[in-house]
């Protein structure tokens, strides 16, 4: 797919591309779930705004885009699909000016269409299922990013002296941002903004992300030896003392992987965004994650991962208010 598409250009073409992602079978009623070509009437003439709908199911009227992240929205469609096609296919990231820039649009609309893209990109176990599974390997690990605007919160005072921070003291920061990341072994990923990383806090994430019957790969944090045990297998690399990869029975030990995925993350957030607001920070992680688990390594195109996107922004209304009240990023 090229820039100079007729869905970045027209309107009614990319209506009807939509269209036709959205209602591969014809369409159907938002309000009441009708989907029967005969009790849906397209309205025809100047007196109507392209693409209304009339259901004579619940007498409603309609368009695609009601209840998307499209919603209500006074941009033309063509700029949604460019701003959408945009983001799905730069690998770190489109930033809201660059989007300005190429969309012809205000600074501040840019950032709330951007805001609005990534929430379509969100991601979970219930839409997506989990990581791993019997005979699959998931790696884990945590990584630091980013000044953090809330306090953290410390398990026991800090003030003991016998106590002592996870690993040590030898990696992470007191006043960085917490991410922890899941990725599964020629699959998906998914990265998580914690508060505090602690054996409870990680534990909840992998146990809901990742089955027991997974085997899982991680460093010598103690945050995962308990939760290491629940699982069918758990490995570890030593990276304090060089250790960085082993083979151990025919397999590779290593969490080089989800570092991979961090790195991606990580050039994307300086090189590109250069600041986000910590309320913002789960948004451009579900956008890494969803081009991640969208990668030309997997062979999806460009073309095929835009598709992908237009088909989850169904139920994912954002307005402004919710996302200006936390402030610009």
């Amino acid at each position: 797919m090229k820039l100079d598409s007729p869905i970045f250009q027209d309107a009614d073409a990319a209506r009807e591309h939509l269209e036709a992602q959205r209602w591969p079978h014809g369409p159907n009623c938002p309000h009441c779930g009708n989907a029967r070509a005969d009790r849906i009437t397209k309205m025809e003439g100047k007196a109507h705004r392209p693409g209304l709908y009339n259901c004579m199911e619940c007498r409603e009227q309609f368009t695609v885009t009601v209840g998307t992240v499209f919603e209500r929205s006074k941009i033309s469609l063509n700029k949604w699909m460019l701003a959408t096609f945009l983001m799905t296919s730069s690998k770190k990231g489109m930033s809201a000016h660059q989007l300005h820039r190429m969309l012809g649009v205000t600074y501040k609309t840019a950032w709330f269409m951007a805001h609005r893209i990534r929430e379509a990109m969100k991601e979970d176990v219930k839409s997506s299922g989990p990581l791993g599974g019997e005979g699959k390997t998931v790696e884990a690990d945590e990584t630091y990013i980013g000044k953090r605007e809330t306090p953290r919160e410390y398990a026991r005072p800090r003030a003991r002296k016998n106590w002592k921070p996870t690993k040590s003291g030898k990696a992470g920061g007191a006043q960085k941002r917490i991410i922890v990341g899941l990725v599964e072994r020629g699959g998906k990923a998914r990265m998580f903004h914690l508060n505090n990383a602690t054996k409870d806090t990680v534990r909840e994430v992998l146990v809901r992300n990742v089955p027991r019957t997974s085997t899982l790969y991680t460093d010598e944090s103690r945050l995962y030896t308990l939760t290491g045990e629940e699982y069918a297998k758990h490995r570890t690399v030593k990276h304090s003392g060089g250790e960085y990869a082993r083979r151990e029975g025919g397999v590779v030990v290593h969490t080089n992987t989800i570092e991979n995925v961090f790195s991606v993350f990580k050039r994307g957030m300086v090189g590109v965004y250069q600041h986000c607001g910590e309320a913002h920070l789960h948004r451009y992680l579900a956008e890494f994650d969803f081009r991640y688990n969208r990668r030309t390594a997997l062979k999806v195109t460009d073309a095929e991962r835009h598709d992908q996107l237009l088909a989850m922004i169904e139920g994912k209304r954002l307005t402004y208010r919710r996302i200006g009240e936390a402030g610009h990023a």
